[in-house]
């Protein structure tokens, strides 16, 4: 598993998508940004041509793309998941939530892992994706990601997740 963390536009670097950046202009800290997650799907087949790519050709390829979007200071964080075999859902539908152990029949709606970028738009967030080193047939869904200053300011529970988002350096 790879596992990146690290804090977003963390350097004024250009890059050319033809956006942000783009002239070598500085990315401008006063520029409204927002988070958007890059979740990566894929299908059976695609997935088993992807096991047939040579681990160091595969991490050599992803960390090129990671390396990009650290330059261009959007990149957040980055994940990938276990075997979906490994893993278990809980399906909630009932009174009692249903455990069901890996792996499971549908495997078109299960996602491998994800990214989540800060950028300037979903234009933009849609650019990126178009150049993540995906296999034929994968599929990659964006979806913004709120942020906390877009929910009431005077609940006690947003308080208090403001309040651990600053002592944890997250704001």
């Amino acid at each position: 598993m790879i596992r990146i963390l690290l804090p977003c536009r963390s350097a004024a670097a250009s890059f050319d998508l033809g956006v942000r950046g783009s002239r070598g202009d500085p990315i401008s800290r006063s520029s409204k940004m927002a988070k958007y997650m890059l979740i990566m799907r894929g299908t059976d087949e695609s997935v088993a041509k992807m096991m047939e790519t040579p681990f160091e050709q595969m991490l050599e390829t992803v960390g090129r793309f990671n390396e990009e979007m650290i330059r261009a200071g959007v990149l957040v964080a980055a994940e990938g998941l276990d075997d979906p075999a490994q893993g278990v859902v809980l399906d909630f539908s009932g009174e009692t939530p249903v455990i069901t152990d890996g792996p499971y029949g549908e495997t078109k709606e299960l996602f491998g892992g994800f990214y989540v970028i800060d950028v300037a738009s979903k234009e933009e967030a849609v650019e990126w994706a178009k150049r993540l080193p995906a296999v034929a047939g994968s599929k990659c869904e964006i979806r913004r990601v709120p942020g906390i200053d877009e929910f009431p300011q005077d609940n006690e529970w947003i308080i208090k997740e403001r309040a651990w988002r600053e002592r944890t350096g997250q704001l």
